[in-house]
């Protein structure tokens, strides 16, 4: 931030609070152009904010205090110099979400308290969406009043350009541009006349006294539900498990229906539209800013939104022909350029293998040697009964068997926190292979069972790459 920007900003402050600033702190920069700097007095802080878009100001100056008005969590803005490009607002700390959910992560995995913040933010959702829809002035919204056909256009082509083409995925553009056309009519048939936050995600919220607060919402526009909650629950390296993901949706959707009726089987079928195209969005932001502008962090999204595209592509039901579209997007996990990212930003390979003692102990064939082997055979054995005998631990039944016995769950959970332990230190010191083996009599039920869950622990809790092999299933 200039010298001269940085004393107008000090200046403001002290015409706010009659104190002049003793110390001051750059923030770091976000993707965006906009500059930050923390300023402080003996009694006061505030943030001090540059940006070269006075429209862009304008919105968010307006939309703070028109959301502010219905009692919502956002900053205060103390003053605002529109000629200077300049505005205070209130300082929320430097937790964010992603922060906290970070930190807790790599002491429990995705734990219940990580959840507890999550729950309280998609209660809020729908009163922003709904409630202070009502009052949003969409006169300020910039560069669109809506995220209509146009807004979807250059998201889609965001993605064309800049993810696509700068990584190397052959597509045929006029059929890609009919796919676009169909898809933008189809998602625009849902209920639309709502406040948008458009980048509602996991670093544009802050916690604050274990209360969510909400930034970055310059952007907003009139749009449908289902956006910005696609952008909360698929928010790249926030990475949250699927089943807790279905969880906060059921948690929105009973909130919503408090407020504003909604037919939850289209709801559903509209959010993996809009999770499509907000991912589209999203890896477009990653090619701009990692492979054009050379800002190596933005590539380490990319491994996460392809795991979360292949989830999406296996969920979503929409009524409508992109054999193109989906081509495309399922043509990404054999990209050379983007393998070489996931093996760069995924180094640590965990092997997961089930089998039988009656044939001996798996070989590891990655020449490192080591990691663990644990004995299941104390625990209950579902291949003693008859009716479990034709079924493996991937069955329901065999399933529900073992997680009734506690002595299975005191099991996993060690299992879960030696592991975890070391796949941290494996991480820091940049090892590249772990292997966990689980071996039972037959190979068959309890090893399975076991491996399985730890499978898609790691898969939720670790940016590693988990392959996980049955030895006496195949």
């Amino acid at each position: 931030m200039e010298k001269l920007t940085e004393q107008k900003l000090a200046d403001l402050f002290k015409k706010r609070f009659s104190e002049n600033v003793t110390s001051t702190e750059v923030l770091p920069p976000s993707g965006s152009y906009r500059e930050y700097i923390r300023l402080k007095s003996a009694n006061y802080t505030a943030i001090g904010t540059w940006n070269k878009d006075e429209k862009e100001n304008n919105a968010f100056v307006n939309f703070s205090f028109q959301l502010r008005s219905t009692g919502l969590n956002v900053p205060e803005i103390y003053e605002y110099d529109p000629k200077a490009r300049i505005y205070l607002q209130e300082d929320l700390g430097d937790t964010t979400l992603f922060s906290f959910l970070t930190d807790i992560r790599n002491q429990k995995g995705f734990s219940s308290e990580i959840q507890d913040a999550y729950r309280k933010v998609v209660r809020v959702l729908p009163v922003i969406q709904v409630t202070a829809g009502k009052v949003i002035d969409f006169n300020f919204c910039y560069p669109r009043k809506a995220f209509d056909r146009q807004s979807m256009m250059w998201d889609l082509n965001y993605f064309k350009y800049y993810f696509l083409k700068l990584a190397k995925i052959n597509f045929d553009e006029q059929a890609l541009e009919d796919d676009y056309s169909a898809f933008c009519d189809y998602l625009l048939r849902a209920e639309s006349d709502f406040f948008m936050m458009r980048d509602f995600q996991s670093r544009n919220i802050l916690l604050r006294q274990d209360e969510p607060w909400f930034i970055d919402y310059q952007g907003g526009r009139r749009g449908a539900l289902q956006y910005d909650l696609a952008s909360l629950l698929y928010d790249a390296k926030a990475n949250i498990p699927q089943p807790v993901r279905e969880e906060l949706i059921e948690e929105y959707l009973d909130h919503l229906t408090d407020i504003h009726p909604v037919d939850r089987k289209e709801f559903l079928q509209y959010f993996y539209g809009y999770v499509l195209i907000r991912m589209m969005q999203a890896m477009g932001a990653y090619g701009f800013r990692g492979f054009y502008e050379k800002k190596a962090h933005f590539l380490k999204s990319i491994p996460f939104a392809l795991k979360n595209l292949n989830m999406v592509m296996k969920k979503i039901d929409i009524p409508i022909q992109l054999p193109e579209l989906y081509h495309v997007l399922n043509s990404l996990s054999e990209s050379e350029v983007l393998n070489d990212i996931v093996t760069k930003e995924s180094g640590l390979t965990v092997s997961v293998t089930s089998f039988s003692y009656k044939k001996g102990l798996p070989v590891d064939n990655s020449g490192n040697g080591g990691g663990f082997v644990f004995d299941c055979r104390a625990l209950p054995n579902p291949g003693r009964l008859i009716e479990y005998q034709k079924l493996t631990g991937k069955d329901s039944q065999v399933i529900s068997y073992l997680e009734a016995y506690p002595e299975v769950a005191s099991f996993l959970d060690s299992v879960f926190s030696l592991v975890d332990g070391s796949i941290k230190t494996y991480i820091a010191r940049k090892f590249t292979h772990l292997s966990v083996q689980f071996g039972c009599t037959g190979g068959q039920h309890r090893s399975v069972f076991l491996a399985e869950r730890l499978s898609t622990h790691l898969r939720d809790n670790f940016p590693v790459k988990v392959v996980l092999q049955h030895k006496e299933l195949e």
